[in-house]
């Protein structure tokens, strides 16, 4: 079966997108307007009770927004080329653009999600503080809460 689909972009995507641009500019405006008032030492890893378990110079600070602008590239770059995607069901002519579309939606959201724990994470080194207790709770119900609901979404509509 030739998996060739052209997916257009929704009003969803192209929201989803210009929200993560406008993240990742502001998290390098923040740290360029702040980088005189950032500490030298800043916390450079935290544990998973959000306690900070090493630190670093805050230069460091610069390697999470680079980190992002690039998975965010490679990640759209993948959103783009729909047959490499791995679908978990049998694509057929007629679930194909379904299947695709659900797909498509979990990737752009997946993608806002690092997005935005990227610009957490440096927003909270740069202040040079533990991050909160709930921070990886809710992260990991942010991550794995729309790939369960898109993969339940798959599932149903294959």
């Amino acid at each position: 079966m030739d998996k060739k689909v052209k997916l257009p972009s929704t009003k969803y995507h192209k929201a989803v997108n210009l929200l993560c641009i406008a993240a990742m500019a502001a998290v390098f405006l923040y740290l360029i307007l702040n980088w005189k008032q950032i500490p030298d030492q800043i916390p450079g890893h935290y544990n998973g009770a959000g306690e900070i378990d090493r630190w670093g110079n805050k230069s460091e600070l610069w390697f999470s927004p680079v980190l992002s602008v690039f998975l965010y590239l490679g990640i759209s770059l993948c959103e783009r080329t729909p047959g490499i995607w791995n679908t978990g069901v049998e694509i057929t002519r007629e679930n194909r653009e379904r299947i695709f579309r659900i797909l498509k939606n979990m990737i752009v959201t997946m993608k806002l999600i690092m997005v935005l724990t990227f610009v957490f994470l440096s927003i909270y080194s740069a202040l040079a503080k533990p991050l909160p207790s709930w921070f990886l709770p809710i992260d990991m119900v942010l991550v794995f809460g729309p790939m369960a609901f898109f993969l339940i979404q798959i599932y149903r509509k294959r």
